[in-house]
């Protein structure tokens, strides 16, 4: 019996912190819900071309390997030295979460704070990504066949 709950107990912890992976029409749909179409001048297709090469659109990408000891967390690779709060580094915490609620599933968390980076002074070109394979580009693919 008590066998059957520990490994009853251990799928409900593996299925908690599975990844969603969107397609790029999916993430599109959901971005577009969230008002993320021209916000802050930027449209819909930069959003969604920035998540395609920060996490191949994976809501539990993560990068610990930045040089200055920082960490990237989520679909957007929200930054642990600016945007959250992890128990390793002090943190600006701009976007007041710790950055492990941008490893689940649930993208509205990440939205509101990468809503948060862009109304900085460095808007978009905050992803390096997105000013190395989208900025003042044609991002029409990115949209395309989404019938948005």
């Amino acid at each position: 019996m008590r066998s059957v709950l520990i490994i009853t107990l251990l799928s409900c912890y593996c299925a908690a912190y599975e990844a969603k992976v969107f397609s790029k029409c999916e993430l599109a749909r959901k971005l577009k819900t969230k008002g993320m179409d021209g916000y802050h001048g930027y449209s819909l297709a930069n959003w969604v071309c920035m998540a395609q090469y920060e996490s191949k659109f994976n809501t539990q990408a993560f990068n610990g390997r930045n040089t200055d000891g920082s960490k990237d967390y989520g679909i957007f690779q929200l930054n642990s030295r600016w945007w959250c709060k992890n128990s390793n580094q002090p943190s600006a915490n701009a976007c007041s979460k710790t950055c492990n609620k941008f490893l689940d599933d649930n993208i509205d968390d990440d939205i509101t704070c990468a809503k948060r980076v862009v109304r900085d002074p460095n808007g978009m070109s905050a992803w390096v990504a997105w000013v190395k394979h989208c900025k003042g580009r044609n991002l029409s693919r990115y949209l395309a066949g989404c019938n948005l």
